[in-house]
This record gives structure tokens, C-alpha cells and sequence, in this order.
């Protein structure tokens, strides 16, 4: 599959990546696919990001059938049905085991020398930026509230945030941080409804949100890549 910009595919330790290294790099980017997707699906919307952000987009640990990967168990006795949710409204408990395997993936990555010693992989910085589309950004809220002080800058991208991160919330653990949402209105897949409910839970918390919404289905439209870019530009 051709990805939308240079890009070199790599295992480390258990895991496929596939990433876009920098010369100089200043900040970790982690890209995060959503249902049936993998390592190449997110890349499209990265296409132009500055050149400071060394990139990875991990593939999910999990097949699904007919074809892609999946962030959580696709049977759990949890799972609970909503509508256009495939496998039920995703959960805390489902997602966990995946967002601490992220978290020891940068660290070991971070901390490895690729692709070669005088080379860094990764950036020192403690905080990273993350962003996902559908499951993936679940995902991305899921390690903004497990993690906040491990994340700076985060997008979402027609997701929501899933059942058992509310009791969180009230701790405002994401006080300075910079969240980036969009969402189109005639998506069937994850309503609206659950889009406008995660933005306020994401306030609540402290975010400071920057919301961009247009009239597609389950997609990112055109004016909201562009607006995505500037939230990524610095």
C-alpha cells in the first residue's frame, strides 16, 4: 500500500510500525488507526505535518475480520449494543491493556537507537502528541486521562470518549492540555450525539478544545484537515 508521504516500515520488538523519521526532530507524534485499520491508514491525514514531528503509527495488536486490527477484544461479556457501534459501545476495561502497551512502546522506542547510532529514535521530551481516527482516537482520550502527564497535544478524529472514563473527570486531569475534534454530522458510525457528549466531558476535565464540524459521514472533511494541520503546526 502506498502511504501519503515517506515512510519506512519497521518491527520493533513485537510490534509492526511503520514510522517518518526527522532530521530534527523536536516532538513525537504517535498516530493511532481506528477499526480494521493498520500502520497505513492514518498517514493520509499527516500528509504535510511540520518537519520537527518524528512520526509512528503502530498497527493494533489484535485481527479482525475480513482484514485490519483491532485496539480491544472483539468479544467482550461488557460490551454493551449502540447503535452504528460495531462490537457494542467500547469501555475502560476494554481498551486498558492496549493504552499501557502504547505508553511501554514509546518509552522503548523512545529509548532504542534506530535506524542508526548517531541517530536518535525518538525525542527525550517527556510529553508526547497523539492522534487517531474512530477507535484510535478512543484510544487517544483514553491516554490523555490514564496519562496526562505524558501527553501534550491530542486529535480526535470522529471518535468519542468511551464508558468508564466519566468517574474521572471531576480530577480535571486535563488542565492545560490542547485537544483537537472533529466530527462530521451525518456520521452513522459514531453519531454526533456521542461527539458533542465527549467534548463536554473533555471541558469538564480542563481541556481546551478546538472543534471543527461538517456535513460528512464517517470521514474527516477537507476544511477540517486543513484546520487539523494548523492545530499541529507548532
Amino acid at each position: 500500500m502506498q502511504t501519503a508521504i515517506e515512510t519506512e516500515l519497521i518491527h520493533f520488538e513485537d510490534w509492526t510500525l511503520r514510522v517518518r523519521p526527522s532530521q530534527t526532530p523536536t516532538r513525537l507524534l504517535l498516530l493511532i488507526h481506528g477499526l480494521t485499520g493498520d500502520e497505513n491508514s492514518m498517514w493520509v491525514f499527516a500528509k504535510d505535518f511540520p518537519s520537527h514531528y518524528w512520526m509512528i503509527a503502530p498497527r493494533a495488536p489484535r485481527p479482525v475480520e475480513p482484514a485490519g486490527y483491532t485496539w480491544r477484544p472483539i468479544s467482550s461479556p461488557d460490551s454493551t449494543p449502540a447503535s452504528g457501534l460495531r462490537f457494542g459501545l467500547p469501555t475502560l476495561h476494554q481498551f486498558r491493556a492496549s493504552a499501557e502497551a502504547l505508553i511501554r512502546l514509546v518509552d522503548a522506542y523512545q529509548s532504542s537507537v534506530y535506524p542508526e547510532p548517531s541517530r536518535r529514535a525518538g525525542i527525550e521530551a517527556s510529553e508526547i502528541d497523539v492522534m487517531g481516527f474512530s477507535q484510535g482516537a478512543v484510544m487517544c482520550n483514553l491516554l490523555a486521562f490514564l496519562y496526562p502527564q505524558r501527553i501534550r497535544k491530542v486529535g480526535i478524529l470522529a471518535g468519542f470518549i468511551p464508558d468508564g472514563l466519566e468517574e474521572l473527570v471531576s480530577a480535571r486531569p486535563l488542565v492545560g492540555k490542547e485537544f483537537f475534534v472533529t466530527h462530521g454530522t451525518k456520521d452513522e458510525t459514531v453519531t454526533i450525539d456521542h461527539a458533542h457528549a465527549s467534548i463536554a466531558l473533555l471541558e469538564q476535565a480542563g481541556a481546551r478544545v478546538t472543534y471543527c464540524e461538517d456535513n460528512v459521514g464517517h470521514k474527516v472533511s477537507v476544511t477540517c484537515v486543513q484546520a487539523l494541520k494548523k492545530f499541529f503546526a507548532d
